[in-house]
């Protein structure tokens, strides 16, 4: 005779995604494909930047889980002053709405942040969740407008903050020096700027696991939602996650001009940007692991997954 199986066993979640055409976003519809029923918008179909159809599309839907893969990340552009009250919709306000849905429908909110919440002044540590914020740029204070919106509301509610993000679908640090060291003979990359390279499938992966465990949980009320640091172990500078691309892309079969020893390392005073970056991204995951038992690897062996899924 079959095991008896409770209402919970029978139920099958809706997980709304917003931004599913953005690297983190592509990554969550395979990553939460087995987990329920995955109702995936992109721009056109959930504009962050309307607040009214923003409150309307998650009504429609009701969703048990809200995943806001969405957001303004121009991080140059949004230092432009006609471009500051988008970021601040997108990244801020329209983060608050989701948070007052999520509250209302009795939906745990999943919510990605970043490490440009802090100032990158911190040295010989890896930021914690609880240490002060201090952003440098207007995307920067825009993210953390996020953060403190979902404050605000007190909605059930995960922050994930990750840095330095990379996916086979979309634009990223990779695939720009792929495509550059095809083009030229000699690479300038800065030395002096430290994070982890996390790929978005990763960020996916452990969300899935997350929001499963959260699904299954015998009291969702006792889950611990909360502020949470994601990223792939170990460090590394701009210039050394550069020279990982092309080593092991030349090693890979990918066409190439350039080899790692043209690579040169460059103070990031020698290639001013509008906004300016935290000069350490360095994230402590500890909480992270500890809370829900995962593994994160060395950011190696995701930039090489990565790399296999561009291979030519």
């Amino acid at each position: 005779m079959p095991p008896h199986d409770t209402p919970r066993d029978r139920e099958i979640p809706t997980l709304l995604v917003t931004g599913s055409n953005g690297q983190v976003g592509f990554e969550l519809r395979r990553s939460l494909a087995p987990l329920g029923r995955v109702v995936a918008l992109d721009r056109a179909g959930c504009d962050l930047s309307d607040l009214d159809q923003l409150r309307r599309v998650v009504r429609e839907v009701r969703p048990d889980v809200i995943l806001n893969a969405a957001a303004y990340t121009a991080v140059d552009r949004a230092e432009a002053e006609a471009e500051r009250d988008t970021a601040f919709r997108i990244n801020g306000e329209a983060v608050g709405v989701l948070a007052e849905e999520a509250r209302a429908h009795g939906s745990l909110l999943v919510h990605y942040s970043t490490d440009y919440v802090f100032d990158g002044a911190k040295t010989g540590a890896y930021y914690i969740e609880s240490d002060p914020t201090g952003p440098l740029s207007v995307y920067g204070r825009s993210k953390l407008a996020g953060e403190q919106a979902i404050a605000a509301v007190d909605a059930p509610a995960l922050i994930l903050r990750t840095c330095w993000v990379a996916g086979a679908h979309g634009a990223n640090f990779a695939r720009t020096m792929l495509r550059l060291g095809a083009e030229r003979d000699s690479l300038r990359v800065v030395a002096d700027q430290f994070g982890a390279p996390t790929t978005a499938a990763l960020i996916a992966d452990v969300t899935a696991q997350i929001v499963a465990r959260y699904w299954l949980a015998g009291n969702r009320a006792a889950f611990p939602a909360g502020l949470y640091h994601l990223a792939a172990a170990g460090e590394t500078s701009w210039h050394g996650y550069a020279t990982e691309v092309i080593r092991y892309a030349a090693a890979h079969g990918f066409p190439l001009k350039t080899d790692p020893a043209r690579i040169a390392p460059i103070p990031a005073t020698d290639y001013p940007l509008p906004a300016p970056r935290p000069a350490s991204s360095r994230l402590d995951t500890s909480k992270l692991r500890r809370t829900f038992g995962i593994h994160l690897p060395d950011w190696q062996q995701g930039l090489h997954l990565l790399l296999d899924q561009l291979r030519p």
